[in-house]
């Protein structure tokens, strides 16, 4: 499956942004454990949230909970990644991807698939 991230710009700090993950081959991500991942510059990719394929279990980051919500709507299509109370150091290109099995759901090497990126850029 081709996935394609979307949503990413530039907000304030303590603003809110949303990110969306569609599948651009037509495929169906109802099939798929979906997560989100960030790499800031010069740092290595992390994992930011995850969510089962119902959307039944979800899973985060200590450094984002409470913060952002994982979703998905499997009749759209679509994952999403609210991210409100956002903080410089969230900046970073955030990556959707998709696993088929969801046995580590932050484990970066289980996904199978990845998007390209969006970046998100938190400054005054």
């Amino acid at each position: 499956v081709q996935l394609q991230a979307s949503g990413g710009g530039l907000v304030q700090p303590g603003g809110s942004l949303r990110l969306s993950c569609a599948a651009a081959s037509g495929g169906s991500l109802s099939r798929y454990f979906m997560g989100w991942f960030r790499q800031a510059t010069g740092k290595g990719r992390e994992f930011v949230a995850s969510i089962s394929w119902s959307g039944g279990s979800t899973y985060y980051a200590d450094s984002v909970k409470g913060r952002f919500t994982i979703s998905r709507d499997n009749a759209k299509n679509t994952v999403n990644l609210q991210m409100n109370g956002l903080k410089p150091e969230d900046t970073a290109v955030y990556y959707c991807a998709a696993d088929v099995h969801g046995s580590w759901p932050d484990r970066i090497h289980e996904y199978d698939y990845w998007g390209q990126g969006t970046l998100v850029t938190v400054s005054s």
